[in-house]
């Protein structure tokens, strides 16, 4: 029977809202276990890891299948060896400071954020018919995106020393990487990631990705335009080079942080801390089920002693509480770190139970997002990536920190 595209369309756009599968549905993914012969990757097959060690192989139907079914995972196939290097070599236990010591020059800085920049910002990203990173459109958002660092940067008058620029990867939606050089090469990672996609057929349907993840990306960009304020970073006085990151292609199983980690491994690059800012808008279903408006702190998966350090900048510099909750594995882009043996952590909107519910469809809008709470996701940013840049870690490790995890 001929299906005309209307039709298609009015079956499919009642179910795109909903992020999880019912819990009596079906997983009719048919996956490739281990065990059996695996297709080499001209056959249209991926890699892919759901847990620790537990690797399939899907085809790119199948992926987006398991993602309907609230499933997250690696798609490991272009970078198996992640983490391998660091695995062997080993590394020295993350330490952070016991107490935040910057309040006099962070919080002048706070006030200068602004939620009028993020919603232009983000008014600007969401019009992007899809940000699926193997379209053009997501070619075209990520170009623009890159622009728009770029013109901050000018507008700090700090084009001579500070640089933006496309981590490129073959599907044509590069990732940014922005880069504010300081005393050291050790380096301090903010990320977030810029893709979008609707599940049920990302090539045509649209996907404007207002807060998974528009919202962590515009504000973790209003956070790096404000620290550009600050006269002590923009002449280097900093111990820490600072990073801010927006990955391409989360969504197909964190491909381009994937790389991004891959890369800085074999460089032996000394990241010190990753936090990754995914969804940072959505606030009515926690308001809705009568629980305080709060920054939801994923404890699984994650560097605990970073985790507690971000639950420190969020007592002090943020006008909301914290909540713990759990997100499960290669949840979003700080997995990449983690796997390459980078200490990371993520944030996200609230609990994850009362997450945004209209991701991966068309109805992921601004008109859904709280400003002021991208706001405190902005100020708990700017602070983290204030004090760690300012962080004397050789003082804090020392030789009694030097066993390896």
């Amino acid at each position: 029977m001929k299906v005309s595209n209307a039709s298609l369309l009015a079956l499919l756009l009642p179910a795109v809202s909903a992020r999880f599968a019912e819990t009596n549905e079906p997983d009719r993914a048919m996956l490739y276990p281990d065990g059996a012969p695996q297709p080499p990757k001209d056959t249209g097959k991926y890699h892919i890891e759901l847990s620790p060690g537990d690797t399939r192989w899907v085809t790119e139907d199948e992926k987006w299948e398991l993602r309907r079914d609230g499933k997250r995972f690696f798609d490991i196939t272009d970078h198996p060896e992640l983490g391998a290097l660091r695995a062997r070599s080993g590394r020295k236990k993350a330490v952070f400071p016991e107490k935040l010591k910057l309040q006099r020059e962070v919080n002048p800085l706070l006030a200068s954020l602004s939620r009028t920049e993020m919603k232009d910002h983000l008014t600007t990203f969401t019009s992007f018919h899809t940000r699926y990173y193997k379209s053009d459109y997501g070619r075209q958002s990520s170009e623009w995106l890159l622009g728009q660092v770029r013109n901050t940067i000018k507008e700090a008058g700090a084009e001579k020393h500070i640089r933006a620029e496309h981590f490129k990867h073959s599907w044509g939606q590069h990732s940014i990487i922005a880069t504010i050089p300081g005393k050291s090469n050790s380096t301090v990672v903010i990320g977030a990631h810029q893709d979008s996609i609707n599940l049920w057929l990302p090539s045509v349907l649209a996907a404007p990705g207002a807060d998974d993840d528009g919202s962590g990306t515009v504000t973790i960009l209003e956070a790096f335009r404000v620290i550009l304020q600050s006269e002590d970073i923009l002449m280097g006085k900093h111990e820490n080079t600072l990073e801010f990151h927006w990955y391409s292609a989360e969504e197909g199983g964190l491909l381009g942080s994937q790389a991004v980690f891959s890369s800085y491994e074999r460089e032996g690059r000394d990241v010190k801390a990753m936090l990754q800012q995914d969804m940072t808008g959505f606030v009515t279903r926690t308001l809705d089920a009568g629980k305080p408006e709060s920054v939801g702190v994923i404890v699984d998966f994650v560097d605990p002693s970073l985790t507690e350090f971000i639950k420190k900048v969020i007592v002090e510099y943020c006008d909301i509480p914290y909540v713990e909750t759990k997100c499960g594995y290669a949840c979003s882009d700080h997995a990449s770190a983690s796997k390459a043996g980078y200490p990371s952590a993520f944030v996200i909107e609230s609990a994850f139970e009362y997450s945004d519910n209209h991701i991966h469809s068309t109805e992921d809008l601004i008109k859904y997002l709280s400003f002021d709470h991208m706001l405190q996701h902005a100020r708990m940013t700017l602070a983290f990536g204030y004090e760690l840049a300012f962080t004397d870690f050789a003082a804090l490790e020392g030789p009694e920190h030097s066993d390896s995890l």
